[in-house]
């Protein structure tokens, strides 16, 4: 893994932590609404227990490029240590790709709870979605 500039990686962070934000909302939200919902089915049970497993990696997300945020920041009180930086993104890292997978997981069986063919409609567009994702980064 290559090192990122102090600068470059502060900003990195910033952009991260309100992706995951925005994101981590919207699945928390997910996760409320199911939770009081009346159907209970295996479908409506994954995209709950995805639901959860997205809001969860976003919020560790959120935490970890806090971390990272308050580390590059000039004026950090410890000596920073590059290996520590280290952990600390991969971690966030790590925690905002699978979050985004978990959603897209949600978002691909969403269609599923209406009808097949909007099932297979919201499939397709989160497997594309998911490889566009990965393109762009």
């Amino acid at each position: 893994m290559s090192e990122l500039d102090l600068g470059y990686a502060n900003h990195l962070a910033e952009q991260i932590l309100l992706i995951c934000s925005l994101l981590g909302g919207f699945s928390i939200t997910i996760v409320a609404n199911l939770l009081v919902s009346l159907k209970n089915s295996k479908l409506y049970n994954s995209i709950l227990a995805m639901s959860v497993l997205a809001a969860g990696f976003f919020l560790t997300a959120v935490f970890s490029m806090t971390k990272l945020l308050l580390m590059t920041t000039k004026g950090y009180p410890r000596k920073l240590i590059k290996d520590d930086l280290i952990s600390v993104r991969i971690v966030g890292s790590t925690s905002f790709l699978i979050g985004i997978i978990a959603l897209l997981t949600v978002i691909s069986l969403a269609g599923w709870t209406k009808s097949k063919k909007l099932g297979y409609f919201t499939t397709c567009i989160g497997a594309v979605t998911l490889v566009l994702v990965f393109y762009s980064m």
